[in-house]
């Protein structure tokens, strides 16, 4: 099975933007046995921005295109630096590859992308993808890695997304603000009425929210790919997912 994962900044970072050290050495020790036990994973990762901010020592994320691209350089050194060595302990290679939105439109470029995503997954190499911030302008303006996953899945042939957040999945009402909400397991058709129950960003550090999670799901289950929100909070539960279990919000392609 190919399995696209992506992992959130509020799943990777503390709220300061230094780097949740506990949680990203689960992360990749999860990553790491579900490769062992055959699937072949993408991961889209969040969080060089927020690295940035945190290792500039900053007060908060910036608010201006050239202080989020500056932090984006920075903070994506620190990023592959901190996964090439987590993954190299459990004896796998990773791969860094950065994109902006006219790679996967572009037919010729999408074409050399899944050229080189085959042969990365055939030498056995996780690759990990990561929007281009540092000369991307919309992406990060507006943009979101949700959106980015699902897109990387349907070019890639993948069997599977899973979205990892803050948020357990797509629920009834706001979970925050109504205690009636409730978690829905099963989306079959992403209607009018599902799409009225996204709400608005997730953190300050990051960029995405359910609207943007909604986007995703109906890019890939059009594409003929299942897609699941889960809430990332501890990497085991991906065991959960990967083996068929159900858990969080499970949106089910057009096949």
């Amino acid at each position: 099975m190919r399995i696209v994962i992506k992992i959130g900044t509020s799943n990777l970072t503390y709220s300061t933007g230094c780097i949740n050290i506990r949680h990203i050495e689960k992360l990749v020790k999860v990553l790491s046995d579900i490769k062992n036990a055959g699937c072949e994973v993408i991961l889209v990762s969040s969080g060089a921005i927020a690295m940035g901010v945190g290792k500039l020592n900053l007060p908060s994320r910036p608010s201006d295109i050239a202080g989020k691209q500056a932090c984006a350089a920075i903070g994506q050194c620190e990023l592959m630096y901190t996964y090439d060595k987590l993954f190299s302990e459990y004896n796998h290679t990773v791969a860094q590859i950065l994109l902006t939105a006219p790679d996967l439109a572009c037919e010729e470029r999408s074409s050399k992308f899944r050229a080189t995503i085959d042969k990365l997954l055939s030498l056995k190499v996780l690759p990990i993808i990561n929007e281009n911030d540092t000369v991307a302008t919309e992406e990060i303006e507006f943009g979101d890695n949700d959106t980015l996953a699902a897109k990387v899945a349907v070019s890639a042939s993948a069997d599977l997304v899973i979205l990892l957040s803050d948020i357990d999945g797509l629920y009834s009402a706001d979970p925050k603000t109504d205690p009636t909400a409730a978690l829905i397991p099963d989306v079959y058709e992403i209607d009018e009425r599902i799409v009225a129950l996204a709400g608005g960003a997730g953190t300050n550090l990051g960029t995405g929210g359910m609207a943007t999670k909604l986007r995703a799901a109906k890019i890939a289950t059009d594409a003929g790919c299942d897609l699941i929100i889960m809430n990332g909070d501890d990497p085991d539960k991906l065991y959960t997912a990967t083996e068929g279990i159900k858990i969080g919000t499970r949106f089910y392609s057009k096949r």
